[in-house]
């Protein structure tokens, strides 16, 4: 893997586009959420727009014109559109501003030339397919555990600070878990996907022999 700064091929239009909107880390962002390192996998064509998102708004932040005052995903799938009223009041806005729209939609890019940068420039690949499956599912079930114990403690906390809880230390504990239908086993479901089952369904077939 390699980095903006360190890549031999810089000449893709997304290294590109990198540099010239300082767009520091992108790569790096870009790379993990496509190969599934920090989770889910996310596609080639949600990643170009989140890049040309995060390309308007430094083109936002460059002109001196704060993103609070204007929804930067609303005027990306205006431009996007090219055509239509929503399209028209997209760019008078952005002229109005001081931004080359012309300029800026021309630096957006396609999942295509994400794949190239990827794949070209900082050579990731896929992982082989499903060798990890189970290991990314359960880091992916673990990270969104993680997430609701860290929005329940918020809550709570919030809410006793404004007097609607009688205290604010409770301990949260978020436990997802699966019940076989079957034999009736009780196991989170982490350690169930781990080891491949309860393995009723085994000993019922051995029985069967």
């Amino acid at each position: 893997m390699t980095t903006e700064a360190s890549g031999t091929n810089m000449n893709t239009k997304v290294a590109r586009v990198i540099r010239e909107y300082d767009l520091d880390g992108m790569g790096a962002n870009l790379e993990a959420a496509w190969t599934g390192e920090a989770g889910e996998r996310t596609s080639l064509r949600d990643l170009a727009d989140e890049f040309n998102e995060a390309v308007l708004e430094a083109a936002l932040r460059e002109s001196g014109i704060s993103s609070l005052s204007v929804d930067v995903s609303t005027t990306y799938e205006a431009l996007r559109g090219e055509s239509g009223s929503a399209a028209t009041r997209a760019r008078r806005r952005l002229e109005r501003e001081g931004v080359d729209v012309d300029e800026l939609t021309g630096d957006f890019v396609t999942h295509q030339a994400i794949h190239t940068y990827l794949t070209q420039e900082r050579e990731a690949s896929l992982p082989a397919a499903d060798d990890d499956m189970a290991d990314r599912k359960v880091e992916t079930i673990e990270k969104l555990q993680g997430r609701v114990s860290a929005v329940a403690e918020s809550a709570i906390s919030s809410l006793a600070n404004a007097g609607e809880l009688d205290r604010g230390d409770y301990d949260v504990l978020v436990d997802v878990r699966a019940v076989c239908p079957n034999c009736g086993t009780d196991a989170p479901v982490g350690e169930l996907i781990r080891r491949g089952g309860c393995g009723c369904t085994s000993e019922a077939e051995t029985d069967d022999e």
